[in-house]
């Protein structure tokens, strides 16, 4: 079933559960600050509010639009009165649209499913290049300089998470709950389990080990 991924910055993100409508599933986020806290696989819609506790609106607006995670999002500013300049900005900014404000479940469901036939092929096309790790997310290939990387689906979407979140410390649980494998509950040495086998599918392309284990903390993929 494919996976609609609708993330908000109002608490509202928390709180919908999951809706299946035409065999996919619509799915429910936060998103804070720092973007996503998990592998995003399919379209992706982000709903920014205008006004938000740690930054403005028009700032996470850019944020997203520079991280190579969300860049092809389709971002609806969330304003709070139906403002000429205000939605200007919005746009200005890189949001796709925007609406008026506060949001309700069906209100979201009912933009996105009005709209996401456009866009959910973006995701589809997508592909890294980061130094000589190259993904390719159309043909589900990774290739190092060129040389194809043999990954099991479970080590692809790993690697994707990795290159997505370079030169930072991922612990166990964040490689769970950013593969989205935290139900049913996976013990966290499986992890482990899941870094050797990439680890040796790297090496096996002329990778060397990208992968560093930080003690006590857990994996940063280094990419200078």
């Amino acid at each position: 079933m494919d996976v609609v991924n609708i993330f908000l910055t109002s608490e509202l993100g928390e709180s919908l559960d999951d809706f299946v409508h035409d065999q996919r599933r619509f799915t429910f986020d936060r998103l804070g600050p720092d973007g996503p806290r998990r592998l995003v696989e399919g379209p992706m819609w982000a709903f920014i509010d205008w006004v938000l506790p740690e930054l403005a609106g028009l700032e996470m607006c850019r944020r997203l639009r520079s991280d190579t995670r969300t860049a092809d999002a389709h971002v609806t500013m969330v304003l709070e009165e139906d403002d000429a300049e205000d939605r200007r900005r919005a746009l200005r900014a890189g949001a796709d649209d925007y609406v008026i404000g506060p949001l309700t479940r069906t209100a979201v469901l009912d933009r996105v499913l009005a709209l996401q036939s456009r866009t959910s092929e973006r995701l589809a096309t997508r592909r890294f290049e980061l130094g000589a790790l190259t993904i390719d997310m159309a043909a589900l290939q990774a290739r190092w300089d060129e040389e194809p990387i043999v990954l099991r689906p479970n080590e692809f979407r790993l690697l994707r998470y990795f290159a997505e979140n370079p030169n930072r410390v991922l612990t166990r649980d964040d490689l769970i709950n950013g593969l989205g494998k935290r139900e049913p509950p996976i013990d966290e040495r499986t992890v482990d389990v899941w870094i050797g086998r990439l680890r040796r599918a790297i090496k096996a392309a002329g990778g060397g080990n990208p992968l560093r284990t930080v003690r006590s903390l857990g994996y940063v993929f280094d990419l200078g």
